[in-house]
């Protein structure tokens, strides 16, 4: 599509609609030829001389068909904020004219981030009424009523989070970047184990070295651990002895008097023995994750997933054996070959197990997945609202609330992953990390640290080496991210 910008020069917030509402389209940015173009906009910025009053026209043409929308905008406060008000203007234009042009209207409006629902929980630490934020969402972003009512739910609960977080407050995060093969919808840098299991075992021990050498950071700077969580991957492609190894040194290394959850991704069933959940139930592991993503066996096997239902259903007995405080279970919503009747299905099983804890995602479609590589055939956008709009009464109804969410680029639909929890199942981690609430310290290959200054949008990112092998020869790299860590907080001087 080309695009013709007057008075302003707001590229960003016009793309980002573009991709949502023009899917396959590029920007391109050359002159427009009405008599012969046939995909094109026009967005005219126009502002009264004393600045207090602008106008955004944005004129549309696609598809053999023309139309004009003007959206009107007060400018208030600072120099700062007048120029976040003519960008909304801008966007808010372009997104009109794109919706009533095409008929399209995105379950999340305008908001096209990672976590729609942190307005919600900024403005309700600004004291503002749970009513005038939800009407904001409505008219600012032209959210759904649906979907501002889901925000409304997850970003209640952040909030709480917030309160309960102390300054001093750091989750851990240990990745495990193995799987025993890898599923089509996957583009994390995960290695397949059959392919690479000699890389496993350095790879335990330089995580061992970064773990033991993080906590005595953590000690000599007085922080506290509420929170740990140890994801991938699939963690338990470890063996029972690396993944006592593992916890055993998170368990030396820092002081968890005041952490309130310990939580081990186990991941596919057929990585899970009994051996391996009694090393986690030893060192008082408080909640496990089971993910199916699917129990309909044909759609197992086109995600390339190497065991069935009833392998799930095995070691969801076996889970229940060894007895876990929380037990979590991931589903997807759009996997190759399924259908919103076998998602139902799967959705029934998973609730009749009797977990408290049950995320559900939407499928995104990430480059460098098979799904994209080898064109995969996938559910179209209204099957995949089918399964959406069967899950959340279904929840609801067997006692769960909605308690965070969070979305990603190219999401069939454009909708979003809940988390979903019966009373007192939250696994706040994933709060904390999803609402960007406090700093998330990170090990392992991959692994993403944050140090947010509390209280505040201001973040700061550490990112250890990707892959296995260049992370186990190369602990420079997480030293000085540990080091950059320490000084962050030397800084705050909590």
């Amino acid at each position: 599509m080309k695009l013709e910008f007057r008075g302003h020069d707001e590229r960003y917030v016009v793309e980002q609609s573009l991709m949502t509402l023009f899917p396959g389209e590029l920007p391109v940015y050359e002159p427009i030829d009405p008599q012969h173009d046939s995909t094109w906009a026009v967005i005219t910025l126009d502002e009264k001389p004393d600045s207090s009053h602008c106008a955004v026209t944005t004129e549309l043409s696609y598809q053999g068909k023309i139309l004009s929308y003007t959206q009107q905008c007060d400018l208030t406060g600072t120099d700062y904020e007048r120029e976040g008000e003519r960008r909304w203007a801008v966007a808010a234009s372009f997104f009109q004219a794109a919706c009533r042009l095409t008929g399209i209207q995105p379950p999340w409006g305008m908001l096209t981030g990672v976590r729609p629902d942190k307005p919600v929980t900024q403005l309700l630490a600004q004291g503002k009424a749970p009513a005038e934020i939800r009407d904001w969402m409505l008219h600012h972003y032209f959210v759904t009523e649906e979907r501002a009512d889901l925000a409304m739910e997850t970003g209640a609960v952040a909030h709480q989070a917030a309160l309960r977080l102390k300054p001093t407050d750091v989750p851990i995060y240990v990745g495990i970047p193995f799987c025993p093969t890898r599923c089509v919808y996957c583009s994390f840098v995960s290695q397949s184990v059959e392919r690479s299991f000699a890389l496993v075992p350095p790879y335990v021990d330089a995580l061992v070295e970064e773990i033991r050498a993080g906590g005595r950071m953590i000690r000599q700077q007085g922080l506290t651990i509420p929170a740990f969580y140890m994801g991938g991957g699939t963690p338990t492609t470890l063996t029972a002895e690396q993944m006592d190894r593992v916890l055993t040194a998170f368990e030396e290394s820092f002081d968890i008097s005041a952490c309130q959850e310990i939580t081990v991704e186990a991941g596919r069933p057929d990585t899970i023995t009994e051996e391996k959940l009694r090393v986690m139930k030893q060192h008082g592991v408080t909640r496990i994750s089971v993910n199916p993503q699917t129990m309909e066996d044909h759609v197992l096997a086109a995600i390339g997933r190497r065991h069935s239902a009833r392998d799930i259903e095995e070691t969801m007995e076996l889970v229940d054996k060894i007895g876990f405080p929380h037990v979590n279970m991931d589903l997807i919503a759009g996997l190759p070959e399924d259908t919103p009747e076998g998602f139902r299905r799967s959705l029934d099983r998973c609730v009749a197990f009797g977990v408290n804890d049950i995320t559900v995602h939407t499928l995104a479609l990430k480059k460098g997945s098979r799904i994209l590589m080898e064109g995969l055939s996938i559910p179209g956008s209204e099957s995949v609202a089918e399964m959406l709009r069967y899950a959340a009464p279904t929840l609801r109804k067997a006692g769960f609330a909605p308690y965070y969410l969070y979305r990603q680029k190219y999401m069939s639909g454009s909708f979003e992953n809940i988390g979903w929890c019966r009373e007192g199942g939250e696994c706040w981690y994933n709060v904390y990390i999803m609402s960007e609430l406090s700093s998330i310290l990170s090990f392992g290959a991959g692994g993403s640290t944050k140090m947010v200054v509390p209280g505040t949008n201001q973040i700061e990112r550490a990112f250890n080496l990707k892959y296995p092998k260049e992370y186990t020869e190369r602990p420079e790299k997480w030293q000085a991210n540990q080091q950059a860590f320490a000084d962050f907080y030397k800084k705050l001087s909590l």
